[in-house]
Order: structure tokens, then C-alpha cells, then sequence
């Protein structure tokens, strides 16, 4: 088959080969164990390799390939002569991801209220693909709706339904849970709007469950991140750990819920302790995973660095948490008013965005209505009106940090 591709290439020359996703014929020889090298995978990349070292610069082929895991590739493919020449796609930055929306929205009406820029800015890691999702959902959602044209919460609902799932809006919480998880993302909310600038700003808070989470504290960063710095670490850690402290703090009790954020603060902290060379005891030195390490080949010959290391690593990482935990939980009870006032104000509207939480730390009054207050309204018209769409998603944001290690 890989003969018959090469020959008739090259009698309809010029012409291009394009192999997508070459790492599923591709993968390094000798990384599995299921046929001594002959199955029919590595007899493929043979074959390619033959072809590809018989071309002549007057064949007039050019091969093109595609993978998003390079690392796993045979060593002899990217060989000079073969595919010597790498293009690296990234995700699109803020700028790209305006670009991306612009240019799907052109086949459906945008409502005068559209903020195509905020939509850019809150989607960081979001994929060309993601993004046009989010167009499709969204007029999708303002068709249901009987809009004329896509609003920005049509927008908003699209964008947290494709990252995070469907909003669970039929789920029924009994009161518990519910006061349980407004105090949680109090909690987050409080610190993330206290700690700027070194933390993003807030994007909204909700306690309407989506996925497998029973709210959400969102945030808009103002730009991409390639680089995180210590500042803005250390902030995430105590946003993340807020959300369990006040939730033990006004209920006197602790749950589940709260695995996530403890996930994603565990990897945060091990990685400033053990890659990022932002500890002093570990001093600025790299004890991470080798992310060139010949996968599918590892024979357990153990990490290199030793015993005792592992273990400054582990108490380093522990004590980096505690003491944020407790800085959190000191700047937690110097502002108990407002976690309560948010807690409430969530209670009653479900759903906070950034204006609300910025008036409730300044120790304004929220006079918007409920949706059972349109609801109401509606009902008395005859009408049946639907549900708010502005909800929201897991628990706390990335925005861009580098995959856990």
C-alpha cells in the first residue's frame, strides 16, 4: 500500500503526500513487546522510510505530516532527508482567538451587546475546533430561545457547556450542600478579588452544578500566559485552598467537593518545589520527569535523583501548602462580612458576574432580580420565559498553567 501511495505520487507529480496523525504508524521500533518488531505497524514506517530515502529532487513530491505527539516519534523519521523541516502549531493566543471567532461568526447574527474580545480573552487553551463549537452551540442556544440573534450570554452558555459540560440545572440540591457550596466559592471568590494583581480578575461565581462540579469561581486573565510567576502561583494556591477553609469555617464541616482544587494546588505546589527552582531548600535545580524519556520503553530503572531528595521535595511541597493555608485562613477571618454577604447574594441569584462581586466587597447592595422574580413575571403574562443562561463551570481556572506534573 505504501509502495502503490509513493508511485502514484509521483506519476501525478507535482503532488503532495499528507499522512495525518503519522505517530499511529510512526511510533519509536522496539517500544512494545507484542511481536519482536514485525507486526504490521513498524513493516508501515519501513516502507515509509524506504520510499522517502529513494526521492530525487526531480520527483516534484513533497511529504507532509501531522502528529501532536512528536515525543513518541521514531527517531529515524525526522532523520535529515526525511521530515528534516518541523513546524510547530500552537494553540492561538488572545490575538488568534479573535481571529478564529471572527471568522466563524460570520455565518450568524451577533446582537449589538457581542464582545467578541471578552469571549477571546476567556478562552485560553481553547482550540480553533473549541472555538467554532462555541459559535455553533451558541446560535444553537439563541435559535432554542427564539432570539432574533446570538446574545452575550448565548456566547458565555456555549463557551462553559463545550469546555465543562452541560449545567445541571434539573439537579435537585438539598439546602445542606447548597449553603455549603455558596460558602465555597465565597471563599474563592473573596481571595481571587483580594489578592489582585498577582491574581486574574474575576469573571463570575456560580453554585449551578455543571459536569461533575457543584459550582464555579471563574476568571478572565488579562493576557496569555507563557510564564507564571512566583507571585501569581503562591495567589492561586491560597484561591484554591480558600474555597474548603470557608466552607469548614461557616458550616463547620468539610466533603468531596473540594478534590479538584486540592488536585490542581498539590500539582501547582510540587512543581514550583521540584521543576520551576522556586524553593530555597531545593534550590534551582530540576528534578522533574525527562519529557523526552523514550516512552513505552521505561523498565522501572527508578527516578534520578535520590531517597533523601524525594523526601525534601515531599516536605517542601507539604510546607509550601500550610503556609499558604494558613495566610489564606488569616486573610479569610479578617473578611468573614464579605464571604457572608457573597454567600448570600449567591443564594439568592445563583450566579455573580464581575460587577456584582466587585459591589459586594465594596459593601454595596445587589437590587437585580431572581430568576423566580421573572419567572413570576412572565407566568403572570401568560408566558413561560426561559431560564437564565448565564452560568458557569468547574470549580476554579487554570488559565493557561502548564499541564500538571
Amino acid at each position: 500500500r505504501v509502495r502503490d501511495l509513493f508511485k502514484q505520487a509521483k506519476d501525478n507529480s507535482p503532488c503532495i503526500i499528507f499522512l495525518d496523525e503519522i505517530d499511529a504508524v510512526g511510533r519509536r521500533r522496539g517500544s512494545g513487546f507484542s511481536s519482536g518488531g514485525h507486526d504490521e505497524r513498524e513493516q508501515t514506517l519501513n516502507a515509509i522510510l524506504v520510499e522517502m530515502d529513494g526521492f530525487d529532487t526531480n520527483d516534484q513530491v513533497i511529504v507532509v505530516a501531522s502528529t501532536n505527539r512528536v515525543d513518541v516519534l521514531d527517531p529515524a523519521l525526522t532523520r535529515p532527508g526525511r521530515f528534516d523541516r518541523q513546524v510547530y502549531v500552537p494553540l492561538p493566543d488572545v490575538k488568534g482567538r479573535m481571529d478564529i471567532l471572527k471568522v466563524h461568526s460570520r455565518k450568524v447574527k451577533l446582537g449589538p451587546n457581542v464582545d467578541l474580545l471578552r469571549l477571546a480573552r476567556a478562552t485560553p487553551g481553547f482550540s480553533g475546533a473549541d472555538l467554532a463549537a462555541i459559535i455553533n452551540e451558541s446560535a444553537l442556544g439563541a435559535t432554542l430561545a427564539g432570539k432574533e440573534y446570538i446574545e452575550q450570554d448565548d456566547l458565555e452558555e456555549a463557551r462553559d457547556k463545550v469546555r465543562f459540560g452541560r449545567a445541571r440545572k434539573s439537579r435537585v440540591i438539598d439546602e445542606k450542600e447548597k449553603l455549603a457550596t455558596a460558602y465555597h466559592e465565597a471563599g474563592h471568590a473573596v481571595v481571587q478579588y483580594l489578592l489582585q494583581p498577582d491574581a486574574d480578575p474575576i469573571h463570575k461565581v456560580t453554585i449551578i452544578p455543571r459536569g461533575q462540579m457543584g459550582g464555579a469561581t471563574m476568571t478572565l486573565p488579562e493576557k496569555d500566559r507563557s510564564n507564571h510567576s512566583k507571585k501569581w502561583c503562591v495567589a492561586f494556591v491560597k484561591m484554591g485552598l480558600a474555597g474548603r477553609i470557608a466552607e469548614e469555617m461557616f458550616t463547620g464541616d468539610i466533603n468531596t467537593g473540594a478534590y479538584g482544587d486540592i488536585r490542581q494546588v498539590t500539582s501547582l505546589a510540587r512543581r514550583m518545589v521540584r521543576d520551576w527552582g522556586m524553593n530555597d531548600r531545593v534550590g534551582f535545580i530540576f528534578y522533574g520527569e525527562d519529557e523526552n524519556k523514550m516512552t513505552g520503553f521505561d523498565f522501572g530503572g527508578g527516578k534520578e535523583y535520590s531517597e533523601s531528595t524525594q523526601q525534601v521535595i515531599d516536605e517542601e511541597v507539604k510546607k509550601l501548602i500550610d503556609d499558604q493555608q494558613e495566610e489564606t485562613r488569616r486573610l479569610l477571618e479578617a473578611n468573614r462580612e464579605r464571604i457572608e454577604a457573597m454567600a448570600r447574594a449567591l443564594l439568592k441569584y445563583e450566579t455573580l458576574d464581575a460587577n456584582d462581586v466587585d459591589r459586594i466587597m465594596r459593601g454595596d447592595n445587589l437590587t437585580k432580580p431572581t430568576v423566580g422574580d421573572l419567572l413570576e413575571k412572565e407566568n403572570r403574562r401568560g408566558t413561560v420565559i426561559q431560564p437564565s443562561t448565564d452560568v458557569a463551570d468547574p470549580d476554579i481556572q487554570l488559565g493557561g498553567l502548564p499541564a500538571p506534573g
